[in-house]
């Protein structure tokens, strides 16, 4: 569980400040040296494209938050910890389409470090599919199919049924 970060589609902030969402998979593994705790929160933050707009207010009450915020503060608490897998259950969901290009973007970014492994539920084939290696369609909890992002984007039945195309 401990090399494991989650990431729900609603957003599930605690009820602490900023800082301490970040902060708190590390302090929970006894990291408690303020210096560690500063920069990986910085780090974490600006993985999940959200410094620049918390840096001055830390402090604050992480549901003071926007939604599309508060999801990337959740990306930021799961990476925090550097897992070996991240699992994301439609991140996306409910956001405006400008925020859903973001969160796909940290998605990306994360997916390119190929330091962690990322497991994405999304209904959106078109979103998973970009920024995916490998992609699976699930029909009644069963897997029907398994292959290449690239040659399932290719593949007439997949864009037919599942991209729209």
């Amino acid at each position: 569980r401990r090399q494991v970060g989650m990431v729900f589609q609603k957003p599930n902030p605690f009820p602490k400040s900023i800082y301490e969402n970040v902060a708190y998979g590390l302090r929970i593994q006894g990291v408690n040296k303020r210096r560690v705790l500063d920069e990986t929160v910085e780090w974490a933050l600006n993985g999940a494209a959200l410094w620049d707009e918390v840096k001055d207010r830390l402090q604050e009450p992480a549901f003071g938050l926007s939604g599309g915020q508060q999801q990337r503060l959740v990306i930021a608490r799961a990476i925090a910890v550097q897992p070996r897998v991240i699992l994301l259950d439609e991140p996306s969901m409910g956001l405006a389409p400008l925020l859903i290009h973001e969160i796909f973007n940290i998605i990306t970014l994360l997916n390119k470090e190929e330091k962690i492994s990322i497991l994405l539920v999304e209904q959106n084939a078109n979103l998973a599919l970009k920024v995916a290696h490998r992609g699976y369609v699930m029909e009644n909890g069963a897997i029907t199919l398994s292959d290449t992002s690239q040659n399932l984007m290719a593949n007439e039945d997949v864009k037919k049924a599942y991209l729209g195309i």
